[in-house]
């Protein structure tokens, strides 16, 4: 039988490795701050504000403070629908508010007295420049992540196209003699990156590669991530290095899937100058290099 020492160790482990967990967690959510302020630019206290997800159906709901402040921490990222209604003001309608994926977002509103049962509505525009803290970085929602080329449908691929980041070596091989790091963040070693997928960490303990985490992800499967280059707030941890937070798709409220096929041919494929080069001096036809890719895929999800 098990003695209770044992199991008390046994379960401060686990709330150990629960709460480690949870904290991990953060870096796949966003977050949003606002203040509200009348038409004298005063604050405005008790005010009810919502966040809604109509594609989720979740709804969120708080108060500002006295100051006329509110905030919505740990929240998935998303479009989403803020509403602010306060006695004695017109309630303020804000549609397609974008929360990306570990950056903090604001949205401040100047109410205007209510003449009647009025309702103002304004379109967020997505925001550019991180003004809430000092973490530098670029998240790509789904709709970049469909519309840019990726080779062989690797999201790793789009890494090194942000200030500061390189592919050092080829990820598909292991070199051991020469250059370890397989990728770099403004210098810092492949293992110096911190990969997460859903606040889960995902590193590769043993290669250590700075774009490819333990377990790989299709393109499909990803709703939106980001890189955060430097300057990394507390939440993360780890590393001192760039930190890659994946976040994967999530369920509606309606059925949907989609089936893909990615082909690269070979009769349409243009030869490079060196290649041609090369060619010349060995007497050879300049042709390009024949490499035939078919890939094929789906994803299917719901209200599960």
């Amino acid at each position: 039988m098990i003695s209770n020492f044992a199991r008390r160790i046994v379960c401060a482990f686990l709330l150990v490795l629960l709460g480690a967990g949870i904290m991990m967690a953060q870096n796949a959510t966003s977050s949003l701050r606002g203040t509200i302020t009348d038409p004298k630019g005063s604050s405005v206290p008790g005010a009810e504000v919502t966040l809604t997800s109509t594609e989720r159906g979740v709804s969120l709901s708080t108060k500002t403070d006295r100051d006329g402040q509110y905030q919505f921490l740990e929240v998935r990222p998303g479009t989403y629908t803020l509403e602010v209604s306060a006695a004695g003001f017109s309630k303020i309608k804000e549609n397609n508010l974008v929360l990306l994926v570990a950056t903090p977002a604001r949205s401040d509103f100047q109410m205007t007295l209510a003449t009647g049962a009025t309702t103002v509505e304004v379109t967020a525009s997505l925001q550019t420049v991180n003004t809430s803290d000092a973490t530098i970085g670029n998240a790509f929602n789904q709709t970049q992540l469909s519309a840019l080329p990726f080779e062989g449908r690797d999201p790793a691929g789009i890494l090194s196209l942000q200030p500061g980041v390189v592919t050092v070596a080829d990820r598909g091989k292991v070199d051991t003699n020469g250059d370890s790091r397989g990728g770099a963040v403004n210098g810092a070693r492949s293992d110096q990156t911190n990969l997460t997928l859903d606040g889960i960490d995902n590193n590769d303990q043993v290669q250590g590669n700075a774009f490819v985490g333990a377990l790989r992800t299709t393109l499909d499967s990803i709703e939106e991530f980001r890189v955060t280059t430097t300057n990394s707030d507390a939440e993360s941890g780890r590393s001192s290095g760039a930190q890659v937070s994946l976040v994967t798709k999530s369920g509606s409220n309606q059925i949907h899937g989609a089936a893909y096929e990615y082909n690269r041919p070979t009769n349409m494929v243009a030869n490079d100058y060196f290649n041609k080069h090369a060619q010349l001096q060995n007497g050879e036809n300049i042709i390009p290099p024949r490499l035939l890719r078919n890939t094929f895929g789906g994803s299917f999800g719901g209200a599960f």
